[in-house]
């Protein structure tokens, strides 16, 4: 079983509200927008990193973590990409992907709107993350906390905070 941290948009921001479920989990996921390549180095050195870069981050951030991943945990396969859309409407880019991988976890950030969905057209789940960051219009910071265990997400757990 793993337990993951699932974070996006978090435009620079490290603080408690992150910080204090990183010591729970055996993994944080990053969904792009990160802000800070400080932000990898830090959570690098807690767990597993798996991450990708979104539209904000420079080319410090470009060059430690990819546009996009795959990987499998777990017996899950899972792709993460920044701007990937929601099912009904995939980004192209997220499109190429899930038929390329045929994921059964895919993650996207960017609208900082968090999203549980289950994309019944491609058999997978969608989550988005919200804005776990202090910037955007966002008034809630959002991340989320699950685990994998056997082929199968459980105990999925929205974290809020008023920002």
């Amino acid at each position: 079983m793993k337990k993951i941290l699932l974070l996006s948009d978090t435009h620079g921001t490290l603080d408690d509200f992150i910080m204090r479920y990183v010591p729970q989990v055996d993994e944080v996921w990053h969904a792009g927008d990160i802000g800070s390549a400080e932000i990898i180095d830090t959570l690098s050195k807690e767990k597993t990193f798996r991450g990708v870069w979104g539209n904000i981050d420079d080319a410090r951030i470009r060059l430690a973590v990819p546009e996009y991943q795959f990987f499998t945990v777990e017996g899950l396969k899972v792709v993460i990409l920044h701007i990937g859309g929601y099912p009904g409407r995939y980004t192209p880019k997220a499109r190429k992907l899930i038929e390329e991988y045929r994921p059964d976890i895919f993650i996207s950030g960017h609208s900082h709107i968090l999203k549980v969905m289950q994309d019944k057209k491609n058999g997978l789940l969608h989550l988005n993350p919200g804005a776990a960051g202090k910037s955007g219009f966002h008034t809630v910071r959002t991340m989320l906390l699950f685990d994998i265990d056997g082929g199968k997400t459980d105990n999925l757990r929205v974290i809020e905070r008023k920002r």
